[in-house]
């Protein structure tokens, strides 16, 4: 953050007070508001956030009308492409890519802390087997604390680290065991010769009865999936990290309060909403009767996976993500399942179609992660917990910058007040 050289001046029943401006390195500049309260004896309104900056960052960088997302200013294509999802990790973490000593001891402390303690394995079944796959996330992610004591104080730099380890190298055993609890399967435990991605598959699917072998292609579009999920700046579960964490709570309990946000269906449920579009089409024969729907202004059906609130142009995680898809199809096949038939053809019909061009509804991270996540043969309830799982590094990232901050303060959002004012108490023989 850099004085930009410029100051807006507020006018106030006619007096006027100068606001002080500063200029990021990317995206608009910001007006100083900090000591308006102090000066005027106002506040500023602005419902959600939207046009309030909360904090500064280094770690992220949305441009939504270029289509353009950056981690420490990567591109996001090149990181998807070219790299994998730990390299992803560390340079979310620590600010730079690694050399291939500091990645390979990266990998190793990962890989090296992804069991569980085995007395969580007991708080695991105090769930009813039908919970959904996120409360039982939350609940253990939240406990941990319990579990982890040796890790919870945020003033020491040691412990925020090993903190950090241990829940990006938990997280896909406790999303898995979440999953296997759900299905009524035997707990899956990790394997150290088994990279991030094809370890978490392992976990899922695989059953004490037989062998399982992770399929390469299936493992790289899980990876995938898990990078182009890594962090997405100052959205609801990373302000809900940030806000719980203002407060000193314990990582473990700040993780958790971002995994309860994201489960709300306005943020993290796109692809699994995705899904349930495709389910209720049901069949490619009545496609142009549902795009006819999505063109039709009064009528409530949407395209979901199409378009996106934040990229005005197109997402460009989605171009990756299509590659994954067209080889998960390709390794699966689609002739059994009528939901990818129906994906496959949708794509091909909303993509032919002058209207949604015009109108910039491309089909985004959400419709191709849905369909592979289908492929692969998860059900719809651990689409979610998948996406908490790989925002835990955006989380843990943004966690470490606003401990480390010296301007770090707790928050404390104010309110217009529209109740009443003060009343005297009325007895209750007299109401």
């Amino acid at each position: 953050m850099t004085d930009s050289n410029k100051s807006a001046t507020l006018t106030i029943d006619g007096t006027e007070y100068e606001l002080p401006m500063f200029s990021p390195t990317a995206g608009p500049d910001v007006v100083d508001i900090r000591k308006l309260y102090a000066q005027a004896g106002v506040f500023t309104y602005d419902p959600g956030f939207t046009s309030t900056a909360s904090c500064d960052s280094t770690i992220t960088f949305i441009d939504g009308d270029k289509g353009e997302l950056l981690h420490r200013g990567y591109p996001i294509d090149q990181l998807a492409g070219k790299s994998h999802y730990l390299e992803v990790c560390y340079l979310l973490l620590y600010g730079e890519l690694p050399t291939p000593a500091a990645l390979e001891e990266f990998e190793a402390t990962i890989t090296r802390h992804t069991m569980i303690h085995e007395q969580m394995h007991n708080f695991f079944r105090g769930f009813r087997r039908d919970a959904h796959p996120m409360a039982t996330m939350v609940g253990v992610v939240g406990a941990m604390s319990a579990f982890y004591h040796d890790s919870t104080d945020i003033s020491d730099a040691y412990q925020r680290e090993v903190a950090s380890h241990r829940l990006i190298a938990k997280m896909p055993t406790i999303a898995a065991m979440a999953y296997k609890y759900s299905i009524g399967q035997p707990f899956v435990y990790p394997r150290n010769d088994l990279d991030y991605a094809a370890n978490f598959l392992y976990m899922c699917f695989s059953v004490p009865a037989e062998e399982y072998n992770v399929d390469p292609i299936l493992a790289r579009a899980m990876d995938r999936i898990f990078t182009l999920h890594a962090d997405h700046e100052q959205n609801a579960s990373t302000s809900t990290v940030r806000l719980a964490s203002s407060s000193g709570a314990n990582p473990f309990a700040c993780i958790a309060a971002g995994i309860a946000c994201l489960w709300g269906p306005a943020h993290g449920g796109a692809n699994q909403a995705c899904l349930e579009m495709l389910n209720e089409i049901g069949t490619p024969d009545r496609i142009p009767e549902f795009i006819a729907r999505a063109k039709d202004k009064n009528d409530p059906f949407r395209l979901m996976g199409f378009g996106h609130r934040v990229y005005k142009n197109h997402d460009p995680r989605a171009t990756v993500m299509k590659q994954s898809a067209d080889e998960v199809l390709e390794l699966l096949g689609v002739d059994n399942n009528p939901i990818l038939q129906v994906a496959k053809e949708l794509e091909k019909a909303a993509l032919a179609d002058p209207y949604f061009a015009e109108k910039k509804l491309f089909p985004n991270v959400d419709f191709y992660s849905g369909i592979i996540l289908e492929a692969m043969g998860f059900p719809t309830s651990m689409f979610t917990p998948i996406f908490a799982l790989s925002r835990t590094v955006g989380w843990i990232s943004q966690w470490k910058e606003m401990i480390a901050d010296p301007q770090n303060k707790i928050g404390r959002p104010r309110q217009l007040y529209l109740g009443d004012t003060s009343r005297d108490y009325v007895d209750i023989e007299n109401r």
